[in-house]
This record gives C-alpha cells, structure tokens and sequence, in this order.
C-alpha cells in the first residue's frame, strides 16, 4: 500500500523519476520488490485482505508513519486501508509497527503514541544507532530496517549483533 503523501515522499525524498504508483495500485517492480508474494493494493481499497482479520498475516508496518495516521490509528478512525489494516492488526492481537520521523513532537503526538502502544502497536522512532560507528546513510537506514524486521520477528543478518550473535 502507499498512500498519496507516501507516493509523494518517495518521489522527493528518493526519486522523482519513478513511477511510484499506476492506477492507485504500488508499482512493486518500481520499488525493488518482485515476485509472486508481493502484493499490491490501491490505498483506498478497503475491501484488499489486509482490511479483514481472516486474512492472516504476520502485522503490518507503515513507514513513514505521519502524524495524521497515527492519531486516525490512535482513534480507531480507518478513512483508508492504511488506517484499517493497522485497526485490523490492533484488534486482533498482531504486530502493527509506526516508523515515525515526526520532530519535533507534540503532546498530541506523544498521546497518540501512548494510545497506540497501549493498543498493543509499536512506536519505532526512525532514529538509527551511531554506537555501531556508521559509514555513510546506507548503514543507518540499515539500522532502523534491521530494528523494523526485528519487530516482527523476521530473521535477517543486516547488522552486527551486539555482543555477537
């Protein structure tokens, strides 16, 4: 799913180039992703798998998480399958994890983000570590992502484990 703000994101922050989303549906093969598991869903499709809790799936994790989203997921208010995948997650007891960027935070965020984790989601700030001695960008967004499969319980071996493995 990527919603239009996320569709615009990608198109600043990463590149303008790409055709990011067709017809309201992501473009996997545009965003590095292929293969019969992936896939992709219009942002209002309300009726996709993820808005049913038949549908089973591991939990869910939307990056960037806005402000926005978040207080509609804080408040049980799904106005789009983001919003309702993440309330479907919540409800039925599964990993629903917010990588947020917002800064600086306001008590309505921290409130949100209260309700949410109190929901049983997971705030994960998109602030990576430096006690790893980073090299260059690559190796902190390999942070945050590693900390994000982490979450979910997805074995991988994207960094140095502290202490060893």
């Amino acid at each position: 799913m990527v919603s239009p703000s996320a569709k615009r994101v990608l198109e600043i922050e990463v590149d303008p180039d790409r055709q990011w989303v067709r017809d309201g549906n992501p473009v996997p093969d545009d965003m590095g992703l292929s293969g019969a598991d992936v896939r992709c869903f219009s942002h209002g499709d309300i009726a996709a798998p993820a808005a049913s809790g038949t549908a089973l799936r591991r939990g869910m994790v939307i990056v960037p998480c806005s402000m926005g989203t978040l207080g509609r997921i804080a408040s049980g208010v799904s106005m789009n399958l983001v919003d309702r995948a993440a309330d479907v997650c919540l409800k039925e007891r599964r990993r629903m994890v917010a990588v947020i960027r917002e800064t600086p935070l306001s008590r309505v965020h921290v409130q949100n983000m209260l309700a949410v984790t109190e929901a049983g989601g997971i705030i994960l700030p998109a602030a990576p570590g430096f006690y790893h001695r980073p090299e260059g960008i690559e190796q902190l967004l390999d942070h945050v992502s590693a900390k994000v499969l982490d979450c979910l319980d997805v074995p991988h071996d994207i960094i140095e484990r502290w202490g060893g493995a």
